[in-house]
């Protein structure tokens, strides 16, 4: 049971097919079973793709910026992760400028940090979404300067170097008070991403106890900050991150949030802990640009909407954290730039993440739900304002009616056609359209 989350009661939600009126009601709604608290929902713009937006017009810029985060425009996301450079500065375009470039002279010599105010423009864009309202900066490492590692280089894995562990950790809290210095606070800090998986790009290796060891040393120096650990690229591999560190006392201590990617596996089940948990990247494998919605293709909105559905209902998650908001080329982003070009396209998987993020607000709660027909698949939640949030994704092909909706309330229609189109609520019933997802919003009483 969630303390501090004053019971109350849902507003006498059910839904029956009409072709089988005696049956059990199709979805219930458990209003007093009380799951996670939300922390939000997000994306990156990391590896430098923030310069594909700034290559657009400023109309342009605009227009991509309201459909991340403006709530009645667009999605509404309340994350924003930004990735802590490795790279010497003048690296190839995939890469990220280091706050550091070059070896002070060791790991017990005085840092030589740069900073230019605008890392690659993510400072820019950070700017911009706490404009609009946005809270929760998550600032993630993919390596540490290749100096500190055994394989001098901050691509190809490596490890980091046993007496650099100290430098690091100053290094990559320098990192949040540069931010602040931009009028930014880093709120979460992550010190390795996908240490169980060597890329060609920034990457760097920990076992799941060296990661625990290194939290022991960070923890200390980034107060202030949540530390967080361990992005593993699947969700069955972070487990074994999170059990190392929950099975350490110290290393639990400084712990805030368990972070997790869905490449290699997907989420099945809740992280080992009770701590906050965030599946923190992924988007879906493909080798073309898709803008469908269901196509079968596993990168269609329809894959998303289920990836979400599925990250909050089997995992617990508190946060859903997209990879990149826009690309280039064959990019599974949610949108597409050519920069070239100077346009923009945006796919339905921006519009199965925004059928959740708008409306699903930081500090809700989820409640329980369920339904009796498996096609589908049901999630609710009560906000901090008391609206009510049931996210149904019919994946059938038959349209069901929702009766019993008491209140004032509005429904937002996703699918081939539409884009959180609103529709009607007729009396009390709402149609739930087949292979559409339906975001029911109840105003909330206070």
């Amino acid at each position: 049971m969630l303390r501090g989350v004053v019971a109350t009661v849902l507003l006498g939600f059910t839904a029956v097919n009409p072709a089988h009126p005696g049956d059990p009601p199709t979805i219930t709604v458990h209003e007093h079973v009380r799951h996670q608290r939300i922390d939000g929902f997000g994306l990156s713009q990391a590896f430098r793709r923030n310069e594909l937006l700034r290559a657009l017009s400023p109309e342009q810029q605009r227009e991509i910026l309201d459909l991340w985060f403006d709530r009645r425009k667009g999605a509404g996301l309340s994350i924003l992760r930004l990735g802590i450079g490795s790279s010497p500065a003048g690296s190839p375009y995939d890469h990220m400028v280091s706050i550091q470039p070059e070896d002070p002279g060791g790991p017990e010599a005085p840092p030589k940090y740069v900073w230019d105010g605008d890392d690659n423009s993510q400072v820019w864009v950070a700017k911009e979404a706490k404009a609009y309202g946005v809270r929760r900066f998550f600032a993630d490492a993919w390596s540490a300067p290749g100096y500190m590692k055994d394989n001098g280089d901050d691509k190809n894995g490596g490890t980091l170097l046993p007496e650099w562990r100290e430098a690091y950790a100053r290094y990559l809290t320098q990192y949040t008070k540069f931010y602040a210095r931009e009028g930014i606070r880093i709120t979460d800090l992550g010190f390795t991403n996908e240490p169980d998986y060597t890329a060609s790009y920034a990457s760097m290796r920990f076992t799941p106890e060296q990661a625990a060891e290194f939290v022991k040393v960070l923890g200390p120096i980034a107060r202030g900050v949540k530390v967080t650990c361990c992005d593993s690229f699947g969700w069955n591999e972070a487990k074994a991150y999170t059990a190392a560190i929950e099975a350490d006392p110290q290393a639990r201590r400084w712990v805030k949030v368990h972070t997790g990617h869905t490449y290699a596996s997907p989420v099945d089940g809740p992280l080992p802990t009770g701590r906050h948990t965030w599946m923190s990247e992924w988007n879906p494998n493909g080798d073309t640009w898709n803008e469908n919605w269901d196509d079968g293709s596993g990168y269609d909105g329809l894959t998303i909407a289920q990836a979400v559905h599925d990250a909050l209902t089997l995992g617990n998650v508190n946060a859903y954290v997209y990879w990149f908001g826009a690309s280039r080329g064959a990019t599974r982003a949610l949108m597409q730039i050519d920069d070239v070009a100077k346009t923009y396209r945006v796919s339905k998987r921006m519009w199965a993440l925004a059928a959740y993020s708008r409306f699903i607000r930081p500090g809700a709660v989820r409640l329980g739900a369920s339904a009796a027909d498996p096609a589908l698949k049901v999630s609710a939640f009560r906000n901090p304002d008391g609206s009510e949030v049931i996210e149904v994704l019919n994946t059938g092909a038959t349209a069901l009616t929702w009766k019993g909706v008491r209140g004032r309330a509005t429904s937002y229609l996703t699918d081939n056609a539409n884009s959180l189109t609103p529709r009607p609520v007729d009396g009390s019933t709402v149609t739930l359209q087949p292979r559409a997802l339906t975001t029911i919003v109840v105003k909330g009483h206070r």
